[in-house]
């Protein structure tokens, strides 16, 4: 490998210089090297510190051209490029030359990045978030058989010994930046379907989603189970409660199982629909449902407690519902949300 490299440094047609570049990675990824073994031979080869970056897991590796890595501060890339996989950029390759690039560095960072893309693929479940819609609808799709699911979750790099949840997501933001907020250190993966976008993670940190995320996540550890809990959960979502757990809403799931006409039939839920024409009165009635408290609702909607008090007299006038009684209260709350889940059905 070496006696390649010092050839290659004496080349003096660039056109086969590029190819001899190709026939070293070639060579390397038939040794089956790692990340920092890849390093080790670009250093080598540029004659320079070479660097990877993994931006999934921040990790950096940056070797010296005499094959150690390096501590000293870093200098300024001189040439740079990206890793992908799966059209998803999950890391950087880079060279620190001193003075002006090499002709062939744009080549050299080429075939690294693919290199590294390889190995990040074959030898470790891969950094990269956005995943194939096909092997996500057949993971959480009830019609998969075990062995399809087994699979397809194995190429999707989880291993077979962890249960596997789901999140069902609807955000303006892309898939792979709220991905990797909820699971920062564990591997996930996120695809589109239909309407919404579906997360696969062994686990998630709730507090990590963005604002203006809503996103239902199930708690069963079947995938295709987990899913229907998640799409469930996510119908619950408001503005106010924007991320919900399935096993958080205990019989109040029962809700989303009733037909929607009877749904709307109802005398409580006609009543709400009557009331929201009125967003103050909706947000008001929102607020005290949430918190059960005219003080913690006047809290929430920045007013005196005696301003909400009357408003919410008012809105118990309207409904027919005493919201003083805690008979009441329960049957506005379970009003209230009925009527929202209409508008997913």
């Amino acid at each position: 490998m070496e006696a390649l490299a010092e050839r290659l440094s004496q080349l003096d047609s660039q056109v086969e210089g590029a190819i001899r570049v190709v026939m070293f990675y070639d060579t390397l990824m038939r040794r089956r090297v790692d990340l920092p073994a890849l390093a080790r031979a670009s250093a080598g080869l540029a004659e320079c510190v070479a660097g990877i970056r993994l931006r999934g897991t921040g990790r950096a590796i940056r070797v010296s051209p005499e094959g150690t890595e390096t501590s000293a501060p870093a200098a300024p890339a001189s040439t740079s490029a990206p890793i992908t996989l799966d059209e998803e950029e999950i890391g950087t390759v880079w060279l620190e030359r001193p003075g002006p690039p090499s002709p062939l560095d744009e080549v050299v960072l080429d075939r690294l990045a693919i290199a590294a893309a390889a190995v990040i693929e074959k030898y470790g479940p891969a950094r990269t978030t956005m995943a194939d819609p096909a092997l996500v609808e057949l993971v959480i799709s009830s019609e998969s058989d075990e062995a399809a699911r087994a699979r397809a979750l194995r190429l999707l790099g989880f291993a077979a010994d962890l249960p596997v949840h789901v999140v069902a997501v609807r955000s303006q933001l892309p898939l792979e930046q709220v991905g990797r907020l909820v699971c920062p250190n564990r591997p996930v993966k996120a695809a589109p379907l239909a309407d919404v976008g579906v997360l696969l993670a062994t686990t998630t940190d709730a507090t990590g989603f963005p604002v203006g995320v809503r996103a239902g996540i199930g708690a069963a550890e079947s995938p295709d189970r987990s899913w229907r809990e998640a799409r469930i959960a996510l119908r619950f979502t408001t503005p106010r409660q924007p991320i919900v757990h399935f096993d958080g809403l205990g019989a109040l799931a029962l809700l989303a199982h009733v037909p929607p006409d009877a749904v709307r039939n109802n005398a409580d839920v006609a009543a709400i629909a009557r009331m929201a024409v009125n967003a103050e009165d909706l947000d008001t009635l929102d607020a005290y449902c949430a918190t059960g408290s005219q003080r913690q609702a006047a809290d929430l909607l920045h007013l005196h407690h005696s301003s909400v008090a009357r408003r919410l007299e008012q809105i118990g006038k309207t409904l027919g519902i005493d919201l003083a009684e805690p008979t009441g209260l329960t049957r506005a709350r379970l009003a209230l949300t009925a009527w929202r889940l209409l508008d997913d059905c």
